[in-house]
């Protein structure tokens, strides 16, 4: 056999090995994930609250608990989170928000929220109208592109 043919074989017993390992290695992620969301969802309560702010930040900015900062994974310690800083009846709380609804949350207004803990779920509005996402501003080459486009008389892309 040929020394090329070797390190091919070699090559591809390691490949075969990484992908097998990542398998199971995802099947176990998504199976604790499962159960996190499990007990998310049965503690979650409704509660009403003001939202005063909220933002993108680092869990040592936020002001969350020293508990909560204790038990986050070293990696996620560095990472930014949304935050909502609001009022819960008498006292101001920090709360991290879930990612998919936090451009949905509207600042300054009373909403009904789902919390789970100090995660914030879903959230409703209670009073007013709810304002509609702001549109995201487009990039130069975007605007560039739509208007070369009106200049060949061309459809504009969405």
């Amino acid at each position: 056999m040929k020394p090329w043919m070797i390190v091919l074989i070699v090559i591809a017993v390691v490949l075969i090995g990484l992908i097998i390992a990542l398998y199971f290695l995802g099947k176990r992620a998504q199976k604790r994930q499962q159960e996190q969301q499990e007990m998310l969802e049965a503690n979650k309560q409704t509660i009403s609250m003001l939202v005063i702010d909220k933002k993108r930040m680092r869990l040592r900015d936020a002001g969350l608990p020293q508990m909560v900062l204790d038990q986050t994974p070293k990696l996620m310690r560095r990472s930014k989170l949304p935050i909502i800083k609001a009022k819960i009846g008498p006292q101001i709380m920090s709360l991290i928000c879930d990612e998919k609804i936090f451009d949905t949350v509207p600042v300054k207004k009373e909403v009904k929220a789902v919390v789970s803990g100090i995660y914030v779920l879903g959230v409703k509005g209670l009073h007013g109208k709810q304002q509609p996402l702001p549109t995201k501003k487009k990039s130069r080459f975007r605007r560039a592109l739509e208007a070369a486009q009106e200049k060949a008389g061309a459809k504009p892309l969405k």
